[in-house]
């Protein structure tokens, strides 16, 4: 097709997956590429081949390095990529370690299904391993935020902030005669530990999530919800249980205890971030300083505050402890990891809390909790869920409605027309109605797959 078109073959209509994919008479450049998670429909998307060749994409520009954004560039490298990986400096570090985790964890399902023999096809495979991850990271081109640049296609391309986590950006993309901007993930506004997002000036054709479409974040009240539930829970000798990205939220999560306990407010009960890689993300801040608002002292001081655990022996501790405590461990949506172990142990004691401090997809253990499971299946086993269950979205790492309306006002001219991806329907479509009703902008929610021509 002759001109500019877009294809979303990913995060349109989940939050998940997210590949958008802008070609121009014949070549071509993909914005992110995420792996799908969640519900098992969604997963098994990660298996079946792009509409288009691999080998045939000259060039990738990642916003940031969640998996959900970046963890599917080992396979389109196994699958025949050979250009540039394009992103910020502080995004290429965190993706090393997402990308290196991912590929092991992939390995090692692979094996557990093949000594278990429990598996569709003889011999089980990973979706990649670790040797396409190093590939991978080993295509990975760095550039500052606000300097333009050039793919090898000849885009014009300009990072700004925004927010999120660590190296997030947005990506201002100028290419074919067009001007097309993708949000990435937008953080919040006034976030204690990451800059707010910065505003782009004009656009053709805005790309722009919606994860938070459909509503809004009690922020003002989250440190003190934080501290009410960890006094409520520790007074009656239970473990305040929080499953937690590994990276931003973690981060977040740490500078909001600190605060507490600096102002008095937390009681002096032990702090574990209970994951290896959070723990590494957490150190990452310390070398990219300019990247978020902590100074170094704050830095310093939030850095020390929990006691981590790398070893699996230490987690084991953890588990067998009774004493009132707060463990932050991974995954974020209790889909694998230490966070699991915790939970067939500290899920069925009525004195213990879980507490649930981001967004939680459809289909993950996660959202069972958010939703009043009584029991879930952790390693083919049923666990009564006792523990209270405590919600509080104001620690998202993601701009809620209002966030993302806010960003689209830094416009200073209204687009031709506002893609809005990355969100359930529900969500996505509220915000359209939204923007619709507000802006008096053109916006439409993307099928997958579906081509719409710039």
């Amino acid at each position: 097709m002759a001109g500019l078109t877009l294809t979303s073959l990913g995060g349109a209509g989940t939050v998940t997956g997210s590949k958008h994919l802008l070609e121009h008479d014949g070549d071509r450049i993909l914005i992110d590429c995420g792996l799908f998670q969640g519900q098992k429909n969604l997963r098994e998307l990660n298996w079946r081949p792009l509409p288009v060749d691999a080998s045939s994409i000259d060039a990738v520009i990642l916003t940031h390095a969640h998996l959900d954004h970046c963890g599917y560039l080992p396979r389109l490298v196994r699958d025949g990529f050979t250009g540039p990986i394009i992103c910020t400096e502080a995004t290429r570090d965190v993706a090393e370690l997402i990308l290196k985790d991912s590929a092991w964890l992939q390995e090692k399902d692979a094996a557990f299904l093949n000594r278990i023999k429990k598996t569709k096809h003889s011999p089980a495979l990973p979706l990649y391993d670790t040797r396409d991850a190093q590939r991978a990271l080993d295509a990975f081109i760095t550039y500052p935020f606000v300097q333009p640049f050039q793919t090898p296609n000849g885009a014009t391309v300009r990072f700004r902030r925004a927010g999120h986590i660590l190296g997030a950006a947005t990506a201002d993309i100028q290419w074919g005669g067009r001007r097309v901007v993708f949000s990435g993930d937008l953080g919040k506004y006034d976030d204690p530990v990451m800059f707010d997002p910065e505003p782009v000036p004009e656009a053709d054709y805005v790309v722009i999530e919606s994860t938070y479409g459909d509503r809004l974040h009690d922020v003002s009240h989250a440190a003190e919800r934080l501290a009410e539930v960890v006094e409520r829970t520790t007074r009656r000798g239970g473990t305040v249980l929080i499953p937690s990205f590994a990276v931003g939220r973690a981060q977040t999560l740490l500078y909001y205890l600190w605060s507490l306990r600096h102002s008095g407010q937390l009681p002096a009960v032990p702090i574990y971030l209970d994951s290896p890689m959070a723990i590494n993300a957490s150190r990452l801040m310390s070398d990219h300083p300019n990247d978020h608002r902590l100074d170094s002292p704050t830095s310093k001081a939030v850095d020390s505050l929990a006691t981590y655990t790398r070893h699996p022996e230490d987690s084991k501790r953890i588990s067998r402890s009774r004493e009132p405590k707060i463990v932050i461990s991974a995954s974020g949506m209790a889909t694998g990891g230490r966070i699991l172990h915790h939970l067939k142990v500290f899920g069925p004691d009525r004195r213990s809390t879980i507490l649930l401090a981001g967004y939680q997809a459809a289909g993950t253990r996660g959202r069972s909790l958010l939703q009043g499971a009584e029991d879930i299946k952790i390693h083919g086993e049923w666990v009564p869920i006792n523990a209270d269950v405590a919600n509080l979205p104001g620690l998202s790492a993601h701009a809620d409605a209002s966030g993302l309306m806010r960003w689209l006002a830094g416009f200073r001219t209204a687009p031709k027309k506002v893609f809005i991806v990355h969100g359930e329907p529900q969500a996505a479509d509220t915000l359209r109605s939204r923007i619709d009703r507000d802006l008096s902008w053109k916006a439409v929610v993307p099928q997958q797959n579906q081509v719409f021509k710039l």
